[in-house]
């Protein structure tokens, strides 16, 4: 633990860090209560998933291309941009009055203006340490993420069940507002500049590293979100064993995150922590019990955050610095669609084969994530005793002197 301990006394990393964490809540919470608050409006959770399914496309959406505005137009500009259109979405989706059409709008317009703290931060971390402590400094952020989807459905719950649910879109809406506000006071992110990308949207993607991460992350999440919704069903909605379920899951996450995250990361870091992942959920839909459930899950969550640290550092050892941000940006995109994929099959196949099936849906998903890792082992980076930074945008210039 003595690495994480020097990381945090580094200047300005236990600020930055936890600034983009709190900014960052609001992910964990406006699902939920963008859920609760249209089905309370519409008495449809079908209606209120159409809501959400178009927020989801428009972060989707949003993900490269507010990230590739950073490089443009500053980090600071962008982000504060974002922020304001975000939160006038929010204060439309708490206090409008609106048919379905609107509510669908407001959740497309909000989900495009979801602010680019995600790729911000981790285009700044090569910046604020060396070498041998960004591996380290990945895997922390990654583990310390998972308090974003412990808290931030908890709180949403507690205010949506015991105030209301325009409250807890507006508690979201003032985590986003001091969270933003104290990321956007960090001094990195005022003083990094993102050169601008020479190369044309999407080009990045050709970086075997990037699409790897990007397709593997895409299965990740939707392994996790299919989880998701299979506890729901095994335990009700209305049950707090779900919620003890996923807490324990997250935090197997964390764990396995600080322990492993010290590893060197050889080219078959990522389909080993893919197959962590989807033995825990294998085993865990053969006993529908409380306490086997949480021990596998405890098993599948120590490969999450481990995963989800070496997508981060292949990616960063890939790309041009320019390039980081755009290249998280599709990272991002596309855990979003994994996530809004992994829901939508896994309560299709609950319906089908109960909830049984949620878990066969999400092992799916791990073990595709698993063999795409493996069949696509050499576009893994081998980063064993090599730095993971960005490769700076310049370049020696070769000069001819003529004789005279």
């Amino acid at each position: 633990m003595k690495k994480y301990a020097d990381l945090l006394k580094t200047r300005g990393v236990a600020a930055i860090i936890s600034a983009q964490l709190t900014a960052r809540l609001p992910s964990g919470m406006l699902s939920l209560a963008y859920l609760l608050h249209i089905e309370h409006i519409f008495d449809s959770y079908g209606l209120a998933g159409l809501v959400l399914a178009a927020t989801s496309l428009g972060q989707a959406l949003a993900g490269p291309l507010t990230s590739r505005w950073m490089g443009y137009w500053a980090m600071r500009p962008v982000i504060s941009l974002t922020i304001a259109v975000s939160l006038i979405a929010m204060a439309g989706m708490a206090f409008g009055d609106f048919p379905l059409g609107g509510y669908i709008a407001i959740g497309f317009v909000g989900g495009l203006a979801t602010p680019p703290i995600q790729p911000a931060v981790r285009t700044i971390y090569p910046t604020m340490v060396n070498s041998k402590q960004l591996t380290p400094l990945f895997s922390l952020d990654a583990s310390a993420q998972e308090i974003i989807w412990i808290a931030g459905p908890v709180a949403t719950t507690f205010i949506a069940t015991q105030i209301s649910t325009t409250w807890a879109i507006m508690v979201a809406g003032m985590f986003l507002i001091g969270g933003g506000a104290w990321f956007l006071s960090c001094r990195e992110v005022g003083t990094v500049t993102i050169p601008p990308s020479r190369s044309k949207m999407g080009v990045v993607l050709k970086k075997p590293a990037v699409l790897l991460a990007t397709v593997v992350g895409f299965l990740l999440i939707g392994a996790a979100a299919a989880v998701e919704v299979a506890v729901v069903s095994v335990f009700g909605e209305q049950g707090a064993q779900a919620g003890y379920v996923l807490a324990i899951w997250a935090f197997g996450s964390i764990i396995g995150g600080l322990a492993l995250g010290g590893l060197p990361i050889g080219p078959w870091a990522l389909a080993t922590r893919m197959a962590v992942v989807f033995i825990g959920i294998a085993l865990a839909g053969l006993i529908l019990d409380f306490w086997w459930i949480s021990f596998a899950l405890l098993i599948a969550g120590a490969g999450i955050a481990p995963a989800l640290a070496v997508m981060f550092a292949i990616v960063s050892s890939s790309v041009k610095f320019s390039e980081t941000a755009e290249a998280y940006g599709w990272m991002g995109s596309g855990q979003l669609v994994g996530a809004a994929l992994g829901s939508a099959i896994a309560g299709f196949a609950i319906d089908g084969f109960g909830s049984l099936g949620g878990f066969l849906a999400a092992a799916c998903f791990a073990l595709l994530g698993a063999i795409v890792a493996s069949v696509f082992v050499k576009a893994h980076p081998d980063l064993r005793g090599k730095d993971p930074s960005p490769i700076p945008d310049t370049a020696p210039i070769v000069t001819i002197i003529s004789e005279p």
